[in-house]
């Protein structure tokens, strides 16, 4: 049986122009027979069929992506089931740790969110791609870059008209993603640098992705940020400091705002959650998918980055 889309919403990413990437609550279903390009890890090893049931929560960044790679492994393994839901970076660790789900996808690392060493104790890391996340605006908007302190500014509400930063007399409206949002967590590590809102900065916020790119493509004036892979022609993505968002300047770290893409799993693994992430690993995903969803491979990467934030080159 074809593995079955419940429900989808369609985004362009612009590294790869017109793929298609699927951000609505998920995807249930199984797969037509086949074996993977991962060979055993796709098809369940010594040949035999391979079965379960996968959930995977968190990072609506990476639900594009992870939803894509979950339809091309349903069709090869027809005994498997695969979910993908969104809910943010903060809930995937959580369930995650707790045993709950499978897979738990993050935009961060897990040592960022969990503060008991005996948690990460439990969890296994494994950083898919990269994803390069900026800041988008309202069509109407009439800069096209933007310098980070200005950024920042937006950000903690000292600045308020877009004439301010060489605009037209607009007012600014700023959507926020929720606290638990791994892009949040990515956006304001690069731009806020520590700095913290005033308390009477109240921002409306959203708590995917997808209802952000909605309400920018939809309200006069607004801002926010997300992931690459969202990006469609509906907005109108800013250059911060002169640099374009592209995936060539993030893997030179010349555009800061990125993360790694995580799916965290358990220490152990059952058969069916491992040939998965071995699906992801593989150069079926790595060589075509990631980078038509509009990610980067961990691959192409000429830096490092820990959960610290500090950069080193390669």
């Amino acid at each position: 049986m074809q593995g079955q889309l419940i429900s989808r919403r369609s985004f362009i990413g612009a590294a790869a122009g017109a793929a298609m990437a699927f951000a609505g609550l998920g995807l249930v279903g199984c797969g037509s027979s086949g074996s993977g390009n991962s060979g055993d890890a796709a098809s369940g090893s010594a040949g035999a069929a391979l079965s379960g049931t996968v959930t995977a929560v968190g990072s609506t960044a990476l639900q594009p992506l992870c939803e894509a790679a979950a339809e091309q492994f349903m069709a090869e393994n027809a005994g498997v089931q695969i979910t993908v839901q969104g809910g943010g970076s903060g809930q995937g660790i959580t369930q995650i740790a707790q045993g709950a789900v499978q897979i738990g996808n993050s935009d961060v690392f897990a040592e960022t969110k969990l503060e008991n060493a005996s948690d990460l104790d439990k969890i296994k890391d494994n950083r898919v791609c990269v994803v390069g996340m900026g800041p988008i605006v309202n069509s109407d908007v009439t800069i096209d870059d933007i310098s980070l302190e200005d950024l920042k500014g937006i950000f903690t509400g000292k600045i308020t008209n877009w004439k301010e930063v060489g605009g037209n007399d607009e007012d600014i409206v700023v959507i926020n993603r929720a606290s638990g949002s791994g892009t949040r967590a990515t956006f304001e590590a690069a731009v806020l640098a520590g700095e913290e809102a005033p308390f009477d900065f109240k921002p409306q916020e959203q708590d995917s992705s997808g209802t952000v790119t909605k309400m920018v493509s939809t309200t006069p004036g607004a801002i926010s940020y997300v992931a690459f892979s969202y990006y469609d022609e509906s907005f109108k993505a800013l250059k911060v400091d002169g640099v374009d968002p592209a995936p060539e300047n993030v893997e030179d770290n010349s555009w800061t705002i990125w993360a790694y893409e995580h799916m965290y799993t358990v220490a152990e693994p059952d058969e069916a959650t491992q040939a998965f992430i071995d699906y992801m690993m593989s150069d079926e995903v790595q060589s075509s998918l990631v980078e038509a969803q509009g990610y980067i491979p961990v691959s192409g990467m000429k830096v490092e980055k820990d959960a610290d934030g500090n950069v080193t080159t390669l």
